[in-house]
Formats: C-alpha cells, structure tokens, sequence
C-alpha cells in the first residue's frame, strides 16, 4: 500500500485541476497553481515565483508569467489588475467578487459582489452588449490605517 506524503497531497491536487482544464501537466504549472491556492491574499508574479521555486527549485520570471497567463486563460487563477499596483493573482473562484485597497498600506481584500448575481452591476449600455463582469475597485483606508490617521 503507498501513501502519499502531505506535501505531495498539495500537488496532486494541482495535477487533478490542470487535467480538469485540458492542460498539460507541468511542474511549474503545478508548483505555481499550488503556490496561488496557498497563498494568503493577492500576491504579485514575484512573491507567487518565490513561494513556487520552494517547490521546483528554479523558476525564471518569464517562466513564471507564462505560467500564470496559461492558469489565468484556463480559468483557475484570476489576475486583478489595480491602477498603481504590480498584477494580482488569486484563485479563481468564479463570484465576481470587487475589491478594496487601502491608500495607505496597500492592503488588498476582497468584497463581496455589490449587489445581486454577476456581473453585480446593470450599466446603462444598449441591449446588443452583453455585460458578464464588473469589476469594481474600492479605495479608502483600512481598519489599522483608519486607526493610526488622526482625524482631519
């Protein structure tokens, strides 16, 4: 009888999506769609290389971004671009949801869908266009930063 140790656990679970995709499987592709799922909040390419390299070993930058392109086009990571900000990546999940960012940290968090079912919004757009996302960006101060700013 094998077992499967809990650091392969991960990776196998990484193989089983890009199949369910259609992709070839990969290392990198494995090593980065791991590292996205265990990653705490929005990472950018850089921070998502080095939590994957911990898995392959060497991974170039411009391994990495086509990695994340080919995971972004296949539907399982979602890349959110923020004006500013290096790309974001997180797990694709498929709710639409918005997101927040703190002035003053940059902190990132997600919000959930504004109102209703995606794409959250009804734009005001004649009816030959069909609207399947809304992405909304919101901007203020987190709780931490709200705290440390004397009021004005």
């Amino acid at each position: 009888m094998t077992t499967t140790s809990t650091t392969d656990e991960p990776m196998a679970l990484a193989a089983a999506r890009l199949r369910t995709a259609g992709m070839r499987v990969t290392a990198p592709r494995m090593a980065m769609l791991t590292a996205v799922h265990e990653s705490p909040g929005h990472l950018d390419a850089d921070a998502l290389r080095e939590r994957a390299q911990r898995i392959t070993g060497h991974l170039s930058l411009q391994a990495t971004y086509n990695v994340l392109r080919a995971l972004t086009d296949a539907g399982l990571v979602r890349c959110t671009q923020i004006p500013g900000h290096p790309a974001r990546y997180e797990t694709e999940r498929h709710d639409n949801h918005h997101h927040f960012v703190c002035r003053a940290c940059g902190a990132i968090r997600d919000v959930e869908c504004t109102v209703g079912a995606a794409p959250c919004m009804e734009p005001r757009l004649p009816d030959e266009y069909d609207t399947q996302e809304a992405a909304v960006t919101f901007w203020g101060l987190c709780p931490d930063c709200r705290a440390a700013t004397p009021a004005s």
